[in-house]
């Protein structure tokens, strides 16, 4: 594979991963400790395009039973389970596993609530989807979970990773680099924070529609600056980076409001999770970065010309999103 169209290749992957991304939302449990033996389960798993129930369910140890019925509903688009246990002999040190995840596909997020106001958080991957329950873990152990629950959110968000490409296309200098990545840092960051405290709240649905919305618009406004018609966005693109990325930080909140923040350490689980998304977005520039320098410099590609095949992709794949969320929520 050349150089040319391996990067193509990349382009096309996070393009195709957008238009299906529904698809590959993680599953979600959650257990919260009532006594030493007991426990109420949230049970959440993505339901596929017709509706059906992803057939994933959870092994618990020996002596681990349900104690009342599942009170099962289907709510924006996953199927959720509601039950409590009651484990004989405790759960501490013991392992629970997650069988049936999509075919190998999607990750499983774990929030387990413990008595003290303790959280224990995990990401399980398709490779390996079990864990072991643990005691009330450190500051440490706590700070690392919610930073790595960042960085893979950021590097699984791939509208946002499209939006970030969309606006390196229009940047021609370091510090126009700098100035975008900051704003949208900056903008994402303040309506993070602000939605994960309650300070503000809008509908989901229709916060994921304008996010898509604003890739076409970033999108079309790159073939704009190549055609010559001169923009805002060309001349300063961190103000629409800014504008914009106030509405990609209730995209992440979002996401962490799915999975909670612990009682205890709430400021440094939002810190720790911010830098987590700042780290995987500097990550994903770095390489966009690098492999753009290295084709310009060493191979006869045509920047602008792979510029403006990139700009349609994108463009071409956030409309069909953009389409497909307005239409989840109107219908």
């Amino acid at each position: 594979m050349t150089t040319q169209r391996l990067f193509l290749w990349l382009v096309f992957s996070l393009a195709s991963a957008a238009s299906q991304a529904d698809i590959f939302r993680p599953a979600y449990l959650e257990m919260q400790q009532l006594d030493d033996h007991h426990y109420m389960v949230l049970w959440r798993v993505p339901a596929l395009p017709d509706r059906r129930r992803l057939a994933a369910s959870i092994i618990w140890p020996d002596k681990v039973v349900q104690v009342d019925e599942t009170r099962a509903a289907l709510r924006n688009n996953s199927w959720e389970g509601r039950y409590s246990i009651r484990a004989a002999d405790g759960l501490i040190d013991r392992e629970v596993e997650i069988q049936g995840i999509l075919g190998g596909a999607t990750d499983v997020i774990v929030r387990i609530q413990r008595l003290d106001g303790s959280t224990q958080l995990e990401r399980l991957a398709p490779a390996n989807p079990r864990f072991v329950v643990t005691a009330s873990p450190g500051p440490g152990e706590v700070a690392w979970a919610y930073f790595i629950l960042g960085v893979e959110h950021i590097l699984g968000g791939i509208d946002h990773l499209l939006f970030v490409l969309a606006l390196l296309l229009l940047v021609r200098s370091l510090r126009r680099l700098v100035l975008t990545i900051t704003a949208f840092t900056m903008a994402h960051s303040i309506t993070l924070i602000c939605a994960t405290l309650g300070w503000i709240s809008l509908p989901g649905p229709p916060v994921e529609a304008v996010i898509a919305l604003s890739i076409v618009f970033v999108a079309a406004e790159v073939i704009h600056e190549q055609q010559g018609r001169a923009s805002l966005t060309a001349q300063a693109p961190w103000i629409v980076a800014f504008a914009f990325g106030l509405l990609h930080g209730l995209g992440f909140a979002g996401a962490l409001e799915e999975v909670g923040l612990p009682e205890t350490a709430i400021a440094m689980a939002l810190l720790m999770f911010n830098v987590g998304v700042e780290a995987g977005q500097l990550l994903f520039v770095a390489v966009m970065v690098l492999l753009a320098s290295f084709l310009v410099r060493f191979t006869p590609l045509s920047f602008p010309a792979l510029s403006r095949a990139i700009s349609y992709v994108i463009g071409s794949v956030a409309a069909f999103w953009t389409i497909e969320r307005v239409a989840a929520f109107v219908g």
